[in-house]
């Protein structure tokens, strides 16, 4: 049995611990393109939403938000992996702006080229240069 109806995914939620930075971060850096940016005065809080191709990106902001373990082989979310045409482009242009990127590796089930970097929270981003139609979902 499967849930009825799924579409695909809509968003992705992240909740930064500086959001000027983590705003130029997403968008400039990565390309999103601002959807809406909204502060909630009740709750101390500025939602803003990004979008990338297939998906889009909520990212929060809430006063004396507790760290959250991020290393990769913690328990929940594990990484973001962001598909790319060119993997070593996609470095080159990480490391132009001083954004620190792991050795690439292989996969040894698909034999996808991949590595990992940090958002500014240490939250684990993945690149991944997809070889198949199937690796590119």
């Amino acid at each position: 049995m499967a849930l009825p109806g799924v579409q695909g995914l809509h968003h992705i939620a992240l909740i930064c611990s500086d959001y000027q930075v983590a705003k130029r971060f997403y968008v400039e850096l990565l390309g999103g393109t601002v959807i809406a940016e909204t502060y909630r005065a009740a709750r101390q809080s500025y939602k803003l939403d990004i979008g990338f191709p297939g998906f889009e990106l909520e990212l929060f902001t809430f006063p004396a938000a507790p760290a959250r373990p991020s290393t990769p082989e913690a328990q929940g979310l594990r990484h973001l992996a962001i598909r790319v045409v060119d993997l070593d482009a996609a470095i080159a242009y990480l490391q132009q702006h001083q954004v620190v990127v792991e050795p690439v590796r292989v996969d040894e089930l698909t034999g996808n080229r991949f590595t990992f970097f940090p958002d500014p929270d240490g939250l684990p981003l993945e690149l991944v240069e997809c070889l198949s139609e199937h690796d590119r979902r």
